[in-house]
């Protein structure tokens, strides 16, 4: 899933290369992905890009007066087209391709750019919205985690007892991260995926929000600047622990471990975060002896 790097430089990419351009024809491929019917999607057309914006996880595009907004959800992706093919898509069809936009630049250039989404479960969202907070996720979101201070971030730990892991990913408490930088931050701070927040002392609390500053604004460093195309291998290259089950540490060298779900899984390192003890790999979370 895209998170918070990701997205920031994939509105920064919006901003380089498509704010300036007129919106052309907008196909829906998956008539399931738009969930707002007024204004339908065609009143785009002829309107001028003229910024690019991010809100936690969602992405959006102001057209004159309105804005395209979309959340990529697990599987989705943007990908920009310099040369699109000028027939249709067929709604319905087997393709990852959910929507298209078609662009006229000032440079009298054709690219488009198409929102994909890969699997069996469709959970992208595409909205047409004269206001970003006019989208319910949207308004629900948290202060985001690249802005929030660290006496709110403190409060916003304070008023949970929660595990780190779930208020981390929880996009009401703070916007942007998801389980992938969750995974990151806590193993910089040293801290378990368990552990409740009203066990972490002062100290602990300060180490997790420099960890979480510095992991993000690491990731944002590598990620704004490169072809939308390679966003996801450089997302992969900069990771510790996440999705690096059964390989070493690179900071003490043990085994990282993982802890599987029925839809997901996150990573972690037994030596630098639990005090060499194994998370049990099943929904009650125990620790194993």
């Amino acid at each position: 899933m895209p998170e918070l790097p990701e997205v920031e430089a994939l509105a920064q990419f919006l901003r380089e290369h498509a704010v300036g351009a007129v919106v052309g024809r907008i196909d829906v491929a998956a008539l399931s992905v738009v969930k707002t019917f007024a204004p339908p999607v065609s009143v785009l057309s002829g309107c001028d890009v003229t910024e690019a914006g991010r809100w936690g996880k969602f992405l959006g595009l102001r057209c004159d007066g309105l804005w395209l907004v979309t959340h990529l959800s697990r599987g989705g992706w943007l990908r920009w087209v310099d040369e699109p093919n000028p027939t249709p898509p067929k709604p319905g069809g087997k393709s990852p391709l959910a929507l298209r936009v078609h662009l006229f630049t000032p440079a009298a250039a054709t690219p488009a750019f198409d929102l994909t989404e890969a699997g069996t479960k469709k959970r992208m969202a595409v909205y047409v919205v004269a206001q970003p907070e006019e989208v319910p996720g949207i308004a629900r979101l948290g202060p985001d985690a690249s802005t929030v201070t660290e006496g709110q971030f403190a409060d916003i730990l304070a008023g949970t007892a929660q595990r780190v892991k779930t208020v981390l990913v929880d996009q009401t408490l703070v916007a942007g991260i998801g389980n992938a930088y969750s995974d990151e931050i806590l193993h910089m701070a040293r801290i378990s995926p368990f552990a409740r927040t009203n066990t972490l002392d002062a100290e602990k609390v300060a180490e997790l929000y420099t960890a979480m500053r510095a992991i993000l604004t690491d990731a944002v460093q590598r990620s704004v600047g490169q072809d939308a195309a390679r966003l996801k291998g450089e997302k992969r290259s900069g990771m510790r622990v996440h999705a690096r089950t059964g390989l070493p540490c690179p900071v003490c060298g043990a085994t990282v471990r993982e802890v599987s779900y029925s839809e997901r899984s996150f990573q972690y390192c037994p030596t630098c975060q639990t005090g060499g003890k194994v998370l049990a790999d099943r929904r009650l979370s125990r620790l194993l002896k």
